[in-house]
Parts: structure tokens; C-alpha cells; sequence
């Protein structure tokens, strides 16, 4: 079987498409065009030999905010998460390819991450509750054939070898049907990683599996049926996606060396050009908008400036171990390499990509660029269409600017990258950059690709910056998108998958935890804030955000009524799930109790999508205020309208009983609210268990 990365699309190959990445998805916020993107990155692994996509990523979860690796997953709410993982295992497997959901379970950190010289990895102490309130029961309710185990330790246990997380959590409790893999180079046991759960040890198991485990089975010290139970859940995958027929070879289409001739296999299904477009649109999120700065109206002049407007300087693949291959050609190499390859020098410094516009983060989530619009390429052909005049700097923090211009674009990044956390959520240099177009040019619109979260309160209550667009990582369609969203061809309707504070003092957990005191060679990191992560944090707070959870705007406007809660008829409203165990859990876990609808109406003169939000509220003690349980995504032309429905479920309704060891569905008086972002919410409701 071959295994190849990841979520973002095929990496270290030719012919392949660089999609959306995993935070854009979240951004976008709809399941149907995340189901598409599925099926194209599924046909794509199966076209070039691929039986294991290492991917969907859904940890880490969004704890730490700096963490090098958010934008591999979705969002830090677990419901977005979980309904996007469902979407994705659900269509990569359907195109026949198994995925690999990772990197469970509480992998929240790079720092430290590995162990190194006398140092072990750090210990994520998580307690059963916020264990339970993660996206990996959604994947495996989807049918994920695989799940990787993670580099970092568990309660003091190493991932791949935590008897509660992948035997009890996982294979017992969740119904979980496949196959356990390593990453690559977590497993840190032999016989103790067998007795625990993991199945399949990558990239190599000589030196505590192989003949290892054959000696382990021979003395006793692993039944034969354990090994046995590890081929079964392997083939039964390879099986159940039907590789057993007609499946390319593995890696059939994935030369070694890119560098020497060798066959050409074109995995690009032209069918899906309209899904990487239409998901590159959809992942931008329009967070200011003043003055009617947006959308432009065939201008006389433009300025661009900001080092993320333009392709890099090389977008070339060389044998071996090369920027290209990790996604780092616009980045610092010699900075990547220390992080990711552990090469010497310093890691985590540098918070951009200096040299060219980001189409994916680095490291094994980054994409490999076969076609590539930016930003600049497709503004110039704009420009040309509409006779405008277009000047640029893409290399001075503080650029001439021509004060006759009808609008400034300021193009910043925020990097990110495996194998080191961030050094910030903001840099002088840019907003520096920024401030100095701003105090020039009354009508400066700045545009971020951001890897993650970044903070703009260093400019954007300047007058003069009349627009700001969260540009994420959009994938091969960057820059055609972006023109498409800018000129009014199309209406943003992404939300933000995140909450962005008006300071890095605002969030529950900002950077990792670091090795000190007498822990400093076994490195700890305690998760007592729970559930209390991003909005549920500014909540319970009542911390007031620069731009809320669920947030984006359009260049229209809606109305939300007729908000109507109605408990299913013939729903079991019994205080725990008796169903038996499938995959994902109790059977009845599913179950819906709850319909509840709304409409929307699009009052303004614009056709534009919205994102309608649910959020309940669980009267438990020591719950949130609000969670998000529900979202849809109608298209709606000018004053239309439609209605919206929410299934509400009893895993939705219910909160982790430690005790019972069960989804407790408790008595008291629900809240149920609909609106456009988690802090806009004009409907509410209640219901009662």
C-alpha cells in the first residue's frame, strides 16, 4: 500500500491540484463544496497510486493559538470541524482512497513535540471531558479507515501507545473499524505500542516492531490474535474501498526523481476547475468594508504593494529535499529546515513569508504547485481589461505612493509551518507597511493570506484602511478568486472559523507550553481550560473580540424571522443512549430530537450566500453559553427568501457524563439561537428535556 501526504492535496508530485487549504475549508463554511473538494483530492490519490490520503487533519484543534499547524485543520469549534471531517472522509472514501484523520488525540503544540537528546515530548494532560468534545468521534462515525496516532504524550503516555485513547476512546467506545498508524517516527514501544492499539508502524518498524513483534508473539508477550487483529483491520480498509479492483499500483504515478524522465500522470480532473474556484472564493472572508471601498468599479488607477501579491521566485522541484517539496519556496529555508528537518539554526522566528504570496502552509500538509494564479497575475489582467493604470512595490516597507490612486491593495502573510509554533499573530514590518500606504492613500484595502489567526488592531480602526479581507490559503485559484471578489463577479460569503481578539492577552491559551522547573526534560502542558477555547473562552469572559467567530460580511445584507423549535415526534428523550455501538458511538447518539428552522432573507440588491448559524445553549453546570450546533449555507437572489432547518441531535443536546462514562442528556431549559455570526444572533428560543 502506498501512504502519501495529505490533506491538502498530493504533495512531492507533478500534475496534481494545490486546493484550499484545511482553514480556508473552514472558512467557507459549506459542506457540499467541502464534499467536492473531497471527491477531486480523492480521484487525484487514486489516479497516481495512492491507497492512504494522510489526512483529514482535525488535530490539532485550535487550542494554542500560535500552534504551526491550525491551518492543516478546519476551525477551533469542534462541531464546524466534525461536520467538514464527515464531509471529507465521507467523499475521499467514496472516490476510493482511505484516509487518514490525524493526529489524535491532543495535539496541540509543535514545541516539543518530538523528543530530542534527554527531553521527551510533551505531555497534553487533558481531562475525559474536553477529550470527549473533540472532531475524531465525527471522522470515525464517517468511517475513516485510518486514524494516525500522535507525536505527543497523553496524560504522560505516548499517543501511539495510550491504552485509553486508542483501545478504550477509540476502538471501544467509538466503534472504531480500521487501522492505527504511527506518524512518522511516534511510535516509541514495540510490544507495549501492540498491546495498546497501534496496528501499523511508519516509516519503518525495524527497530521495535518486525521481527520485534514476532519475538514479542513467540515469548508470550502479545497474543497471536492481537497481530492477527492488526492485518484484519488493514485489509478490511483495502478491501471495503474496493483497492482489491483495479487500483493503480501503488505509487504508480509518483516518480522518485521529478529531475529524470520519467511518465507522465496527469491526476487533474478538469471536472473540479469550478470546485477549486468556487472554494477559493468562498474561503475569503471580508471583514471591513467601509465607504463603499469594495466592490471596484473599473478604476483609472490601482497601487499594489506588500510582498504577498506576487508568485514566488521559483515554483521548481529538484531531487531531494527542496522548499518546493514543503511548501517553504516563499519562506526562509535555512528557518523551515531547522524547525522541520531539524537542521541547525534557529526555528520559530520569522512570522512571514518574505519572498511571494502562500498558496499553502509548510511542512507534510503543504501542497505541490502545478498551476498557479496570484494575486498580481490575475489584478494585471483586470487592469488590462479595463484600461487601468497599475503601479506596484512588492519590496519596500515604505513605498511611494501615489496619492491620485483610487485604490491602494496591500498584500501581507502570516506563515505557518510543521515543526515550529508561530512567533507571533502580527509583525511590525506589515502593519508597519500598512499604516504608512494608509497615511497616503484615502482608500487602502488590505488583503492577509494568514495561515492562521492574525490580529489587526495595529490599523484597521485607521480611517483611510476602507477594506480587509482574511485571504487564508486558497489553493491554486489565489489570485483569480481574489480579482473575482474584489471586482464584484463574485459576493463574499466566507466566515471566520476563528475568533480574533483585540489582543494576544484575549485568548485562553495564546503560545505553547515550554520545558521548566522540574518537569524541564519531561515537558508539560495542562489543559485546564477545558472546553473553553476561542469563542466559548471570549463568552464565558465576556471578552469583547475585534471580529467574532462566525463573522464575515457580503455586499449585501439579511434578515433572520420566524425562528420555530419543535421537539421530534416519537424522540426518546431518555437521559443516556441505550443504542448499541456503531461507528462514531451509541447508535442513538444520532438520533434527531430537536427540528428547528429559521428564515433568511436577503434584503439587499446583491445575490449572495449566508451562513446561518444555530448555537444552543446546554443548561449543564460548567457549560458554555453557547456552541455551535447547526449551520447552512443558502444562495439567495435579492429579496428572496428561504428557509433554513436544523437537526438537532442527542449528541448535540448532551455533555460527557465522567461518571457514567455516557453522553448524558440533562433536564433543564435549552436556548437555542440563530443568527449571522456568534455574537449576532436576533432569534432566540428556548425548549425544555
Amino acid at each position: 500500500m502506498c501512504l502519501a501526504d495529505a490533506g491538502n492535496g498530493l504533495r512531492g508530485t507533478d500534475f496534481v491540484s494545490t486546493w484550499p487549504s484545511g482553514i480556508h475549508v473552514g472558512a467557507g463554511w459549506n459542506r457540499a463544496l467541502t464534499r467536492e473538494r473531497g471527491s477531486g483530492m480523492g480521484g487525484e490519490f487514486k489516479t497516481k497510486g495512492v491507497n492512504v490520503l494522510l489526512g483529514p487533519v482535525v488535530g490539532p484543534a485550535g487550542r494554542v493559538v500560535l500552534n504551526g499547524r491550525n491551518w492543516e485543520g478546519f476551525s477551533s469549534d469542534p462541531y464546524l470541524s466534525g461536520a467538514l471531517v464527515h464531509e471529507t472522509v465521507s467523499a475521499v472514501q467514496a472516490a476510493g482512497v482511505i484516509t487518514s484523520t490525524k493526529h489524535y488525540i491532543a495535539n496541540e503544540q509543535e514545541t516539543n513535540r518530538m523528543p530530542s537528546s534527554d527531553t521527551e515530548s510533551v505531555s497534553s494532560n487533558i481531562d475525559d471531558k474536553t477529550m470527549h468534545e473533540v472532531p475524531f468521534q465525527d471522522a470515525v462515525h464517517a468511517g475513516s479507515g485510518n486514524i494516525m496516532c500522535s507525536y505527543n504524550r497523553v496524560n504522560n503516555s505516548y499517543g501511539c501507545a495510550n491504552s485509553k485513547a486508542l483501545n478504550g476512546v477509540l476502538k471501544t467506545e467509538l466503534g472504531f473499524q480500521g487501522w492505527v498508524v504511527s506518524d512518522w517516527g511516534a511510535q516509541h514501544a514495540g510490544g507495549a505500542a501492540a498491546l495498546a492499539g497501534m496496528d501499523v508502524a511508519m516509516p519503518s518498524g525495524d527497530a521495535l516492531w518486525a521481527s520485534h513483534l514476532v519475538e514479542a508473539v513467540t515469548n508470550g508477550s502479545v497474543p497471536e490474535a492481537r497481530v492477527d487483529d492488526m492485518v484484519i483491520r488493514t485489509i478490511a480498509s483495502w478491501y471495503q474501498m474496493g483497492q482489491d479492483q483495479d487500483f493503480p499500483k501503488p505509487g504508480a504515478g509518483m516518480a522518485s526523481n521529478l529531475m529524470e524522465p520519467h511518465q507522465i500522470v496527469d491526476a487533474r480532473n478538469t471536472s473540479f476547475r469550478s470546485t477549486l474556484l468556487d472554494g477559493a472564493v468562498e474561503g475569503h472572508v471580508l471583514a471591513k468594508n467601509i465607504r463603499n471601498a469594495l466592490p471596484l468599479e473599473r478604476p483609472k488607477m490601482v497601487s499594489i504593494f506588500g510582498y504577498s501579491a506576487k508568485n514566488p521566485d521559483r515554483n521548481n522541484p529538484s531531487n531531494g529535499l527542496s522548499p518546493w517539496l514543503f511548501g517553504a519556496e516563499s519562506f526562509n529555508w535555512a528557518e523551515f529546515a531547522a524547525g522541520f528537518l531539524g537542521w541547525a539554526g534557529p526555528t520559530g522566528k520569522t512570522a512571514i513569508a518574505f519572498n511571494g504570496t502562500i498558496y499553502s502552509g509548510g511542512g507534510s500538509g503543504a501542497t505541490s504547485q502545478s498551476l498557479l494564479s496570484s494575486p498580481f497575475d490575475a489584478l494585471a489582467q483586470q487592469a488590462y481589461d479595463d484600461g487601468t493604470a497599475l503601479f506596484w512595490d512588492f519590496t519596500s516597507g515604505e513605498p511611494a505612493v501615489n496619492p491620485m490612486s483610487d485604490a491602494c491593495l496591500v498584500f501581507g502573510n502570516a506563515y505557518a509551518t510543521e515543526g515550529a509554533d508561530r512567533p507571533s499573530i502580527r509583525d511590525d514590518y506589515t502593519d508597519g507597511l500598512i499604516k504608512h500606504v494608509a497615511e497616503r492613500c484615502n482608500n487602502t484595502v488590505v488583503i492577509f493570506h494568514n495561515a492562521g489567526i492574525r490580529l489587526v488592531d495595529q490599523f484597521v480602526d485607521n480611517p483611510n484602511v476602507t477594506g480587509l479581507i482574511f485571504a487564508h490559503l486558497p489553493g491554486e485559484a489565489s489570485g483569480r478568486a481574489l480579482v473575482s471578489l474584489l471586482y464584484g463577479a463574485s459576493n463574499p460569503s466566507g466566515k471566520l472559523p476563528y475568533t480574533v481578539a483585540r489582543n494576544e492577552s484575549d485568548y485562553a491559551v495564546l503560545g505553547p507550553d515550554r520545558p521548566r522547573g522540574m518537569f524541564e526534560r519531561f515537558p508539560q502542558s495542562n489543559f485546564t481550560e477545558g472546553v473553553f477555547v476561542d469563542y466559548r473562552h471570549f463568552d464565558a469572559h465576556n471578552i469583547t473580540p475585534r471580529y467574532p467567530f462566525g463573522f464575515g460580511l457580503s455586499y449585501t445584507t439579511f434578515n433572520y424571522s420566524r425562528l420555530s423549535v419543535q421537539k421530534a415526534a416519537d424522540a426518546d428523550f431518555a437521559e443516556y443512549p441505550t443504542g448499541q455501538v456503531v461507528e462514531g458511538g451509541q447508535k442513538d447518539l444520532w438520533d434527531v430530537l430537536v427540528d428547528v428552522s429559521a428564515d433568511v432573507t436577503n434584503t439587499g440588491a446583491v445575490d449572495g450566500a449566508e451562513v446561518a448559524q444555530l448555537y444552543v445553549g446546554i443548561p449543564a453546570e460548567g457549560a458554555p453559553v453557547r456552541q455551535l450546533r447547526g449551520f447552512e449555507k443558502p444562495f439567495l437572489n435579492a429579496s428572496t427568501t428561504e428557509t433554513v432547518r436544523f437537526g438537532l441531535t442527542r449528541r448535540d443536546l448532551s455533555v460527557w457524563d465522567v461518571v457514567a462514562q455516557k453522553w448524558q442528556l440533562v433536564r433543564g431549559e435549552y436556548t437555542v439561537e440563530v443568527g449571522g455570526s456568534s455574537r449576532d444572533l436576533p432569534l432566540v428560543g428556548k425548549f425544555r428535556i
